[in-house]
């Protein structure tokens, strides 16, 4: 299989200028998300919302983060909470910021969620504009509107060519998982391109060490399912720490060697552990993935002003949403504490 290579073309409006970031032009928003953190959902508030008697006593807990009092925990309702939280803080960083490469870094992944589903729907001929996000840079209902008349104009061009081989792949192959694979490369390629048109190394490096999870990730589930390095040139991005072709090149078990001098080093060696078919449970691996990516931003702590901060708090608010998600939905479900303890990950404060 061969991969789908986009290539990013300077006059696209994926091109934005930025102007060239200086730490005294984050000297106001720095300070203020110095006093947002300690709003943040803390190991500490999680434990309290897992313990809490019932699923009403662990929504309260959100009020100390500043999320609304829910009526009635649903799904439905903690939906709504949350994206009405995403839109204030996109809202909000947006204008402090002025940078919108940086934002767009993580605004693409909705446009990208929002493509899979468009895709998939249309070969499964049914309605499913419910399941699109907001939070991205296109409007969820007018991408829908531009998708089915095949005008993806105002789109970039990245976007638009992966959305239309997509489709054509998906259309005469039947298979998703190809459509997938053309879809997740051109979103971290999208990722690269906007994190070197903001301005910030820092950023870059998040990027990669998301790029590298992703890849990681690729390289033991392939291995699980006994799959070659072709399969893998075919599904890796490139853009992390580790190149492709040097992770194509080795076996699942070997994985911990290709990794030891990233912060993925102890994420490979768990991984390499389960790599064989039938190598047991992926929960573990998954988290120490996304704890290392979680230890990169950690670093921003450590920065008095400038876009680290800014950088690290849209992640760990992120983060914070999936936390809320895996607990209020597990105690809604009726899970027990030490299962949802197991699916958290590691907490920014």
């Amino acid at each position: 299989m061969e991969p789908f290579q986009l290539h990013v073309k300077g006059g696209e409006n994926l091109s934005k200028k930025v102007k060239k970031l200086k730490e005294n032009d984050f000297l106001s928003i720095s300070a203020r998300i110095r006093v947002l953190e300690n709003r943040l959902l803390t190991a500490e508030r999680m434990e309290r919302m897992i313990d809490a008697k019932d699923v009403n006593d662990a929504a309260k807990v959100l009020g100390e983060c500043g999320y609304p009092e829910l009526s009635e925990v649903t799904n439905t309702a903690l939906d709504a909470m949350l994206a009405q939280a995403q839109g204030a803080l996109f809202a909000d960083m947006g204008k402090a910021v002025g940078n919108e490469a940086l934002m767009d870094v993580f605004r693409v992944k909705y446009d990208y969620h929002n493509a899979k589903t468009l895709v998939k729907a249309e070969a499964l001929k049914l309605d499913q504009d419910r399941l699109l996000l907001g939070g991205g840079r296109y409007d969820p209902a007018t991408l829908a509107e531009d998708y089915r008349r095949e005008d993806l104009r105002a789109c970039t061009d990245t976007f638009r060519e992966a959305v239309g081989r997509a489709r054509e792949v998906l259309g005469s192959s039947g298979d998703p998982q190809q459509a997938d694979f053309i879809l997740d490369r051109a979103y971290f390629q999208e990722l690269s391109h906007l994190a070197g048109q903001s301005g910030s190394k820092f950023l870059e490096g998040y990027v990669a060490a998301l790029i590298d999870g992703a890849n990681l990730r690729a390289a033991v589930r392939a291995a699980r399912l006994d799959k070659g390095g072709e399969f893998l040139r075919a599904v890796l991005a490139p853009g992390g720490s580790v190149s492709p072709e040097a992770i194509a090149k080795v076996r699942g078990d070997e994985l911990g060697r290709v990794f030891k001098d990233t912060g993925f080093a102890h994420a490979a060696e768990a991984g390499a552990a389960v790599a064989a078919p039938n190598g047991g449970a992926l929960t573990e691996f998954e988290r120490m993935c996304d704890d290392a990516v979680m230890a990169y931003l950690a670093k921003a702590r450590m920065i008095p002003f400038g876009e680290q901060p800014v950088i690290a708090y849209l992640y760990a608010r992120e983060a914070e949403a999936t936390a809320i998600r895996i607990i209020l939905t597990g105690r809604m479900a009726g899970i027990d504490g030490t299962t949802i303890r197991a699916r958290l990950r590691r907490a920014y404060c």
